[in-house]
């Protein structure tokens, strides 16, 4: 399939493909006339690739990465860098997590103390 196809069957922009191709994340086989064609597995890569940058991982890693992650293959060394990049997304969950239960107990204070056409903040004269 072409960037386009590609670019629209994952919606992940044309300029992004070619990104991932330029850290080696992703390759394509170039037609004569200069084309990428990629197969049909680039649609799933493509997706792993996006969830993996979602965890907050880098390009780089996601590079040093791939092999495990998409061939099963793994040095030690390699699993030990899968684990600490998993613990990391945890710590970033428990965050989010506490960031959530935080914003609920404004929200509820706020409800609990709304006046009608008031704003948070308290306004001071001089």
């Amino acid at each position: 399939m072409r960037v386009g196809e590609l670019a629209a069957r994952t919606g992940v922009s044309v300029r992004a493909l070619r990104y991932y191709e330029e850290q080696n994340l992703l390759s394509a086989e170039r037609s004569p006339s200069g084309q990428r064609h990629y197969p049909e597995s680039a649609v799933d890569r493509v997706r792993l690739i996006q969830q993996l940058y979602a965890a907050g991982l880098s390009s780089k890693t996601i590079v040093e990465l791939m092999p495990c992650v998409i061939d099963g293959r793994a040095t030690p060394a390699l699993l030990k860098r899968l684990a600490a990049e998993r613990e990391h997304v945890d710590r970033r969950i428990t965050d989010l997590m506490h960031a959530r239960d935080r914003l609920d107990s404004v929200i509820t204070a706020a409800g609990n103390n709304m006046v009608t056409g008031a704003s948070c903040r308290q306004e001071t004269t001089a």
